[in-house]
């Protein structure tokens, strides 16, 4: 709200206090919620209490900043069920045992400072960067702040940021630490190795039945049908019904001839423009004389044009670009100036504009009609099926009364199957298929309201519950399934005999070759993985598994079965980046503002009037 916080916001204590306001209150060592403290009193933390103006100011300052993340500003309980007024007296509550440490230390700032503090803040200045006291008190205003209570709260903004800047300010990270660190993520290896697949293998036997059978139960699970719901269903929107509709030739001429007029199109062009320097402007004004051709021309310089699609003029923002484009004959193009220099401008096609003909237009006039009968009679045909579905006539029937199409879909939960309906809009997939989800077999279901004032109706007919499936539905998927596991436990077991080889002495080649298959020797990779990626972070994390002398095998994120040697292991020698310090730096100054926050809150034991703050948040819904 105001610079001098903002700063401190900015600054690392100021970032680590905001962390920790994502806490909840109960993570605060709130001992109870009781009523016996002042009616103004929401809280009450160690001997400071917080009241509700200081409450109510600081929640409506949250809920602003949780409604630009969502767009809109919250009720009194979308914020409750947000936990927003959990976070401000998260947020207040510490604040409060700050400043009484502050207190205790005998901490302020003067009223000089403050009032440099004021004068400096651009939320006061005028455009000439003057302290200007009438944006003073239109902003304090804005905030709801008096003169007084902004004077305390950078009073007491200031006293915290001296407190954690005393006690953390000149935290270091030890070297040991440091070194550590840096070895753990500059470190490198470097491996030979080799791939197994299954044509390194034996190849395992074909399961038999009673494998097939007992390889099912075990993995019952993983062959089970999902519950699906047949359903019929009718849709009714102005385009739905305007399908149905006829009509004439003669309404068609009757209304082109009323609104031709209206029905006249800007010419439309495809236009490509590409910056040039100097020389190239001359090349292409040179090859614009001799006729050679835009695409030419740009192939031989190599360059790429952009495409800015096809447009009318009036939709060109750029007069220069419009004028030139619309001037030019269609395949030819066009040098003037650009920003910082010159640009072609060609135009590929050319879409006539002009007032269309009957032809043109008959199709585009027969949907407006039939759209305009469908919403002038769109109410009461609604109505009909209603009175019709009330009366227990099955949708089939409606349908064919009125002409309408008739879908019929196996519906499962997700509702994929939904896109029988055409043009169904995404946000109606999810309520459909929860409302046949919902229904009763036998039951007469509600319409449901559709995006863009259309009516569904459904009819459940049968439901096929969840259920096991039987070896003669899943034959080849489970045999698919248990030669899988079986060759990728053949290749494990290789690559086990393979580590255990290479541990006994054997050389790593006279391995790899017994598979038919030749060692890779790897770039250096830290713990992370290589830069060109062959090796990955499953992988490097297998061979920092040990140190230069190390033998093991890894699956890769990739799948693939990897037997490896260690050939050498690499210290880091260069110290670690400056800016990965500061970043450490910052963290153990985390971690220690966290330990003293917490010795803070278990000294504090909070205290809630609960009543108050349900008063004061009903207030706040009736502002």
């Amino acid at each position: 709200m105001l610079d001098s916080l903002r700063v401190f916001a900015k600054s690392w204590p100021g970032k680590i206090m905001g962390g920790l306001l994502l806490v909840g209150v109960a993570g605060f060592g709130i001992n109870n919620v009781i009523t016996d403290l002042g009616s103004n009193t929401v809280a009450r933390v160690g001997n400071e209490d917080i009241n509700s103006r200081e409450f109510l100011r600081a929640y409506q300052m949250q809920l602003n900043q949780v409604a630009q993340q969502i767009g809109s500003v919250p009720t009194t309980e979308e914020a409750v069920s947000l936990g927003v007024p959990s976070m401000v007296l998260q947020n207040l509550a510490q604040d409060a045992v700050l400043d009484q440490v502050a207190d205790d230390f005998g901490l302020g700032v003067s009223e000089d400072q403050l009032s440099k503090m004021l004068r400096e803040d651009p939320s006061f200045q005028n455009a000439l960067g003057v302290f200007d006291p009438s944006s003073f008190s239109q902003v304090l205003q804005m905030s709801g702040l008096t003169e007084a209570e902004y004077f305390n709260d950078q009073s007491e903004a200031a006293k915290r940021q001296q407190l954690i800047l005393s006690l953390f300010g000149d935290t270091q990270l030890p070297e040991a630490a440091a070194n550590l660190i840096n070895r753990y993520s500059a470190d490198q290896r470097t491996i030979e190795y080799f791939t197994l697949n299954e044509t390194n293998i034996e190849t395992p036997a074909a399961p038999t039945e009673e494998e097939l059978a007992a390889y099912l139960v075990e993995h019952q699970a993983e062959f089970r049908t999902v519950e699906t719901r047949s359903v019929q269903m009718l849709r009714l929107s102005a385009a739905d019904l305007a399908a149905t509709k006829t009509i004439s030739e003669e309404a068609i001429s009757a209304e082109y001839e009323r609104t031709k007029g209206n029905l006249a199109q800007a010419e439309r062009r495809t236009i490509q423009q590409v910056a040039l320097n100097d020389e190239q402007a001359a090349a292409f004004q040179a090859g614009l004389a001799a006729g050679t051709p835009f695409a030419t021309l740009v192939a031989d310089a190599g360059l790429t044009p952009t495409d800015l699609g096809t447009l009318s003029q009036a939709e060109i923002t750029d007069a220069n670009l419009a004028q030139a484009a619309f001037s030019v004959a269609p395949g030819s193009f066009v040098v003037i100036p650009g920003i910082g220099g010159q640009r072609a401008v060609h135009v590929s096609a050319v879409e006539g504009g002009g007032e269309p003909t009957l032809d043109e237009a008959r199709d585009q006039i027969r949907n407006n009609l039939a759209l305009a009968e469908a919403r002038n009679e769109l109410a009461e045909i609604e109505d009909q099926i209603e009175e019709l579905r009330a009366a227990f006539r099955p949708l089939s029937e409606i349908a064919e009364r009125f002409n309408l199409d008739l879908y019929e879909a196996d519906v499962t939960s997700g509702g994929a199957e939904l896109n029988v309906l055409p043009d169904l809009a995404e946000e109606d997939r999810p309520r459909v298929a929860q409302a046949i989800f919902k229904a009763t077999e036998g039951s007469l279901t509600p319409a449901i309201r559709l995006a863009g004032n259309g009516n569904l109706w459904f009819d459940l007919n049968a439901v096929a519950p969840a259920r096991d499936q039987t070896l003669d539905e899943v034959r080849d998927e489970v045999a698919t399934a248990l030669s899988a596991e079986r060759t990728n436990n053949a290749i494990m077991a290789a690559q086990a005999d393979a580590v255990k080889r290479l541990e006994n002495g054997e050389a790593i080649a006279d391995v790899a070759a017994s598979y038919n298959v030749f060692p890779q020797l790897s770039a250096p990779f830290t713990r992370f993985g290589s830069e060109d990626g062959t090796i990955d972070a499953a992988v490097a994390s297998a061979a920092f598994a040990g140190g230069s002398e190390h033998r093991g095998s890894a699956v890769s994120q990739s799948g693939d079965f990897i037997v490896f040697a260690v050939t050498e292991a690499t210290e880091a020698s260069a110290p670690i980046e400056q800016a990965a310090a500061d970043s450490l730096e910052n963290e153990a100054r985390v971690g220690l503002y966290g330990d003293f926050v917490s010795a803070l809150r278990d000294d504090a034991r909070m205290t809630i009037n609960q009543q108050a703050l349900e008063q004061t948040l009903a207030l706040n819904t009736g502002l």
